[in-house]
């Protein structure tokens, strides 16, 4: 094995870690408000999280639990853009909420980038726009996922979105 693999694969574990971590954190902030919980990985946490499995994701759902699907797939070389879309064609979701931005091109580099407010995912594909990466743009696509898309550094962003006042972009299939 190259050392690159082992370096990625060193990598992956880290941020699957990392998204661990961090819904483990923000679930005890929406606890702390009485919001119920459960944060599911793809192998066993121990009594910090519970071993994905569809069933027990979407009865959580059912119930009004805010679910977090944390860890990825649990392999390397799958981003959490595409466990994000695995997992929501799994559970059968209805869109995907994506904190992000959608332009014709980096905002950062040119200031004129214009912001979509609807692109159909074939456009995104096409035009490499990065929204998500192309496995799990390719997977919306072929399951007919479509995602609202926001940002982050709109004030509420989050809970607007959440209570239908959306201002982001749509991403349809």
């Amino acid at each position: 094995r190259s050392n690159d693999n082992i370096d990625r694969t060193k990598a992956d574990q880290i941020g699957m870690l990392a998204t661990i971590m961090n819904c483990i954190y923000v679930s005890e902030i929406f606890r702390s408000v009485g919001m119920k919980t459960k944060v599911f990985t793809p192998f066993t946490m121990g009594p910090m999280a519970e071993m994905f499995t569809k069933d027990a994701a979407v009865e959580c759902l059912e119930k009004g639990v805010v679910t977090f699907f944390a860890g990825g797939t649990g392999h390397p070389y799958f981003s959490t853009d595409t466990t994000t879309t695995l997992r929501a064609v799994e559970i059968e979701a209805d869109v995907i909420l994506l904190a992000k931005a959608v332009y014709d091109s980096d905002p950062k580099v040119n200031p004129a980038a214009k912001k979509y407010d609807e692109i159909p995912i074939q456009q995104v594909i096409d035009q490499k726009l990065g929204v998500m990466d192309l496995t799990a743009s390719i997977m919306c696509m072929e399951n007919k996922m479509p995602m609202m898309v926001f940002g982050l550094n709109e004030e509420n962003s989050i809970v607007n979105t959440l209570k239908g006042k959306f201002s982001g972009t749509k991403v349809t299939v």
